[in-house]
């Protein structure tokens, strides 16, 4: 065990729609209907700590892994878009199951609302995480050092995204927060399921914020069957 250890504060919590880890897109800025709050822990509400934050259109969440918290770690990790099967060095990777569970992700930073009773608050849109995340650090997006066009993929360049038809009754999307339709729908066009399930007559059931979704997948299509209140 290493002593060059420190501790690290934990500055914020992330509100989404996402109870559960199912149905967390892969990556930040897939769906970028979706909306989040992130809201400072008291000893960090103070309006001056965001000052000029509101000049960048995105930023960086450091965050962490609170579902997959380990005491130990392994050298290689199965990534799901590889089938589950195809082991990859873990810094090879963005697989929760590290050493440190770090994870980083960049959002568009839509408002920054100021609440008497929370201080400021982060309007963001196309996080991936999950809801009560505890966020370690903020930081901007830096368009000319942080993009970078011409890197290489590595092994996703094989496993790019692809996306889904998706059925939605109108009669169960009305069941739907009015407000959340399109972030979900979004959501399930991106494929939820794990890589490596392919059964069609499977009902999936995935939480998204006040509703439980039930769908069905076969081949490029997704059918919501039911949407029920949680």
């Amino acid at each position: 065990m290493s002593n060059e250890a420190m501790t690290l504060n934990v500055i914020a919590h992330i509100h989404t729609a996402f109870p559960t880890k199912f149905g967390i897109p892969r990556q930040s800025g897939l769906v970028d209907s979706l909306k989040a709050e992130v809201v400072f822990t008291p000893e960090y509400r103070n309006a001056d700590a965001v000052r000029g934050l509101e000049d960048f259109s995105h930023i960086w969440l450091v965050w962490q892994f609170s579902g997959a918290v380990r005491d130990s770690w392994s050298p290689t990790v199965r990534p799901p878009r590889l089938g589950g099967n195809t082991r990859m060095g873990v810094f090879a990777t963005r697989s929760p199951f590290r050493p440190n569970p770090l994870g980083l992700s960049s959002v568009r930073l839509e408002a920054i609302e100021h609440r008497p009773e929370l201080g400021p608050v982060l309007i963001v849109r196309g996080a991936d995480l999950m809801d009560g995340t505890p966020i370690y650090d903020i930081k901007p997006y830096i368009p000319y050092a942080d993009c970078h066009p011409d890197a290489a993929a590595g092994f996703t360049a094989q496993t790019q995204r692809h996306t889904l038809q998706v059925d939605f009754p109108e009669a169960l999307l009305l069941r739907v927060p009015e407000e959340q339709r399109a972030a979900l729908t979004g959501v399930l066009a991106l494929d939820p399921r794990p890589s490596y399930q392919h059964d069609p007559s499977r009902v999936y059931g995935m939480e998204f914020g006040p509703v439980e979704v039930h769908f069905t997948v076969d081949g490029e299509q997704l059918t919501v069957t039911d949407i029920t209140r949680r």
